[in-house]
C-alpha cells in the first residue's frame, strides 16, 4: 500500500488552493466593483467645491454678514422660528455656501440651465440654513412684512450696466438636487407597500423660476438686490440668457476613454461628464443625456434638444474616470450649423490621461474663457 507522507498533503492542498485561487480570479466574482469610478470623480470635485461658511447672530437683534465673495446678508431682528412656528431668540448659527464661479459650479454639479433646458446667467447660486440647538429654523412667512433676508451680490465689471443684456430686474430661481419617486410592490405576508424614495438628479440641480421674485440692480452699490424668503434651499439669481441665433442639439462625441457605466449612474456620481461654457457668459451648460446604442467611438453625451445657439463660440470640458485614472479634454470650438439634412451638429474630444491636479486647474481656468 502506498502511502503518502504529511509533506505530500500539504504541498497537494497548497497546489488546489493556488488553482482554486487563479480560478477565482480570472472569473466574474472578483470583477472590479461598478460605481467605484463615479464615485472616485465626485469625491475628487465635491472636496474641492465650495464648503459652508459659519456664522453666529442673535436673533433677537438680528444683523448683517458679509460672506468671503463679498455677498452681503442682512438679517432683520426676529426673523426666524421654530418648526412649531415659534418665534426664536438667543444665538442662532448661520451657514451660507455660495458659488459665484463657474468652477464652483462644476465643482459642485451646479449648471446654470433649467428643468426644461434654457440657458441661464447667473449672478450666484445660494444655499442658507438656521440653526439653533442642533434644530433646523424657518423664516417668518413672506407675508410678514420685513422679515425676509436681504441679499446683495456684488456684480461682476461686466454687468455694471445691469443685468443681462442692460436689464435691471433678474428672475429668482429654486433648485432641488434630489427628485422623489414611488415604488409599489409586495411585502413578505404579500400585502401592497408604496415606498417614497429621494435620488440625486443626473443633471446636479432641477432650476424652476420663482413666480414674482426678481433680483434688482443697485447701481449705487453695483449689485444684484434680492430678498430671501425660505430657507433650506438652493436659490439662484439668474437672468435668462439673450442668444437669439437658431438653436441646434449638439451631439457630444467621446472618441475614446467613455466610462459605459455612465449611462446606469442616477445617483450624481458619474464616472464620465461634460461642460459646456459660453464665451462671456457666466453659464454653465451641463451635457448629462447619454447618447443611446453608440457605435464604438460615437459614445458620449448630447444636449436638449434645440438648445445650443448656433454660432456661439464656447468652451467644452470632457472628464472621465476609468480603472481609477482621470483624462480630460478641454477644447474651445463654435457651434456649426448642422450638415444638410441633419437636425443636429457634433463636436468629438480626445480625451487624454491627466492626474488631479491637472484637472482642477483645467477646471478653474474655465472661468475665463
Amino acid at each position: 500500500m502506498k502511502t503518502i507522507s504529511l509533506k505530500t498533503i500539504t504541498c497537494l492542498v497548497a497546489a488546489a488552493l493556488a488553482i482554486s485561487s487563479c480560478k477565482k480570479n480570472n472569473s466574474q466574482e472578483v470583477a472590479p466593483d461598478k460605481g467605484l469610478d463615479g464615485k472616485m470623480l465626485s469625491e475628487l470635485l465635491s472636496t474641492h467645491a465650495p464648503k459652508f461658511e459659519h456664522f453666529n447672530i442673535d436673533a433677537a437683534a438680528g444683523g448683517v454678514i458679509t460672506t468671503t465673495k463679498g455677498t452681503k446678508f442682512t438679517i432683520p431682528a426676529n426673523a426666524f422660528i421654530t418648526a412649531t412656528g415659534a418665534p426664536v431668540t438667543g444665538a442662532v448659527d448661520i451657514s451660507i455656501k455660495e458659488m459665484r464661479d463657474v468652477s464652483d459650479m462644476i465643482l459642485s454639479d451646479k449648471p446654470t440651465v433649467t428643468a426644461d433646458g434654457k440657458i441661464l446667467v447667473s449672478y450666484g447660486e445660494f444655499f442658507v440654513k438656521a440653526v439653533q440647538n442642533n434644530q433646523d429654523l424657518s423664516l417668518r412667512p413672506k407675508n410678514d412684512t420685513g422679515k425676509g433676508i436681504r441679499v446683495q451680490v456684488p456684480a461682476k465689471p461686466r454687468d455694471n450696466a445691469g443685468g443681462p443684456n442692460g436689464m435691471k430686474e433678474v428672475p429668482m430661481w429654486s433648485g432641488d438636487t434630489t427628485v422623489t419617486f414611488t415604488q409599489n410592490g409586495f411585502n413578505y405576508i404579500n400585502q401592497p407597500v408604496t415606498i417614497t424614495k429621494q435620488q440625486s438628479v443626473s443633471k446636479g440641480v432641477l432650476w424652476n423660476q420663482i413666480q414674482s421674485s426678481y433680483a434688482l440692480f443697485n447701481s449705487a452699490n453695483g449689485t444684484m438686490d434680492f430678498r430671501l424668503d425660505s430657507l433650506i434651499r438652493w436659490v439662484n439669481c439668474d437672468g435668462l440668457a439673450s442668444m437669439p441665433n437658431p438653436k441646434t442639439t449638439v451631439m457630444a462625441y467621446f472618441t475614446n476613454y467613455f466610462n459605459a457605466e455612465t449611462s446606469a449612474s442616477y445617483s450624481g456620481e458619474q464616472p464620465s461628464m461634460l461642460f459646456f461654457k459660453p464665451k462671456n457668459f457666466n453659464t454653465l451648460v451641463k451635457f448629462y443625456n447619454v447618447i443611446m446604442t453608440p457605435p464604438a467611438g460615437k459614445e458620449g453625451f448630447h444636449s436638449y434638444q434645440t438648445s445650443i445657439p448656433v454660432g456661439i463660440e464656447g468652451t467644452f470640458l470632457a472628464i472621465s474616470a476609468i480603472g481609477g485614472q482621470l483624462y480630460a479634454e478641454q477644447k474651445t470650438t463654435t457651434i456649426g450649423t448642422p450638415a444638410a439634412g441633419d437636425d443636429y451638429t457634433t463636436v468629438s474630444f480626445n480625451l487624454q490621461p491627466v492626474d488631479a491636479a491637472t484637472l482642477l486647474t483645467l477646471i478653474t481656468s474655465m472661468n475665463s474663457k
